[in-house]
């Protein structure tokens, strides 16, 4: 890692709080949407599975950057990137102000989607490359922490944010949108100003789609941090897809504010769980992030399935799950940290991120349909069965010795990285 002269080290500690905000902005801008989608169904009279529909365009977004462009920042820079990828979030906040029928909607969460998936590895990878160049002595500790709490804790910011400008605040298809549009030109501005803190390979290899680069001998623990991704990702997306449904179907309660809080509660969790085990080993911090989950999916299941469905079982178990996803989910990122060498990381992490958005969409898309034929508590009991399934199933290779989601002391060594 080639520092450049110029960036000292208390430029480099400041551009880690700006890449962390603007991170923390774009995540927080991609579920604004989410305590909306009622307004545009009242207005516009289209179905709940329109609304699936939209956010599958937003998951096939996700998915094209983080296959196209992911990993690229490794070759290019990682400022070169997140500049761009942050000017898509602009740019579809300008299409939610200007076109608000569902193809304006569709090309709004395409955009999004695109901004999203560039920015999750290139912005963390960042993170890991501004913390090493300033604190060389210290742990990566700080790095996997600020990145996880920027990501997780930013998909809570969104909903709460919109749901109380919409509950309160006049035009509430418009003003969310302008209040993010002016944060992320903001975050885009302050960008400019933190240093490259690596050197770009010469010559610049030729490009290609995304591929998982780790070393050989990485690929167990990067394989379990991957299913770990994918079913942390996956709690969250059948409390995302469900909860809005639940709360207007099965409760009764039609607030916004309200919508965007329940979704709030379970992401703001993950981040309260990440920051109270801060210091523990990985292998407590995941094995606290399954029980955690499992806990949260039973919770919500009752709380539907009671003679009187609760609001406060649901809400509790909504941020039980989300505090062990996001617990889950640190450890993953931890542990592609620490065996991922640096002029591959982004492309690792792109890995990581495209398996945790296949879960958070898989649930939501599969809700929508199923929620075509069957009621709201039939669609979140089955899909709670198999995503709780799925974390028992994945259990021993996330906590075993040779396959769990990397040891704190886990180092690859600098080799060549095999596809």
């Amino acid at each position: 890692m080639g520092q450049r002269p110029h960036a000292t080290a208390r430029r480099l500690d400041a551009g880690f709080w700006i890449v962390a905000f603007a991170f923390l902005v774009v995540m927080a801008f991609s579920t604004v949407p989410s305590p909306l989608y009622g307004l545009y169904q009242q207005r516009d009279g289209f179905s709940s599975f329109t609304v699936t529909v939209i956010y599958a365009a937003y998951a096939v977004g996700v998915v094209a950057a983080l296959l196209l462009a992911g990993h690229v920042s490794d070759w290019y820079g990682r400022r070169r990137v997140l500049l761009p990828a942050i000017a898509l979030s602009i740019l579809s906040a300008g299409v939610f102000l200007v076109w608000r029928d569902v193809p304006g909607l569709l090309v709004a969460r395409v955009l999004n989607g695109l901004s999203v998936g560039a920015v999750a590895s290139t912005a963390t990878a960042y993170l890991t490359d501004l913390h090493a160049a300033a604190r060389p002595a210290a742990g990566p500790r700080r790095a996997q922490l600020g990145s996880t709490a920027a990501n997780i804790g930013g998909l809570g910011v969104g909903p709460i944010v919109a749901g109380v400008l919409a509950a309160w605040v006049a035009h509430p298809l418009s003003l969310p949108y302008l209040v993010f549009l002016a944060a992320l030109a903001a975050a885009g501005l302050l960008v400019l100003w933190v240093p490259e803190p690596r050197e770009r390979p010469r010559p610049a290899p030729a490009y290609r789609p995304q591929r998982v680069s780790v070393p050989a001998e990485a690929r167990a623990p990067f394989a379990a941090a991957a299913i770990g991704a994918f079913l942390a990702f996956g709690a969250l997306g059948l409390f995302t897809g469900l909860a809005a449904t639940f709360l207007v179907g099965t409760l009764h309660h039609g607030s916004h504010a309200l919508a965007g809080a329940a979704v709030s509660a379970m992401f703001f969790g993950g981040v309260a769980v990440q920051l109270a085990t801060s210091r523990w080993s990985v292998r407590a911090v995941l094995a606290t992030g399954i029980a955690l989950m499992l806990a949260g999916l039973v919770l919500v299941v009752v709380a539907a399935w009671l003679p009187t469905p609760s609001l406060a079982l649901f809400l509790l178990g909504g941020a039980l799950a989300g505090g062990g996803a996001g617990t889950v989910f640190k450890g993953a990122v931890g542990t592609v940290i620490e065996i991922s060498p640096p002029e591959t990381r982004a492309e690792a992490l792109a890995g990581l991120f495209l398996a945790g958005y296949i879960g958070l969409s898989v649930p939501v898309v599969g809700a929508g349909i199923a929620l075509q034929v069957v009621s709201a508590k039939v669609t979140l009991l089955g899909f709670a069965v198999i995503v709780g399934g799925g974390i028992l199933a994945a259990t021993p290779r996330l906590l075993g010795a040779g396959g769990g989601a990397g040891l704190p002391s886990l180092r690859a060594p600098r080799s060549r990285p095999a596809a």
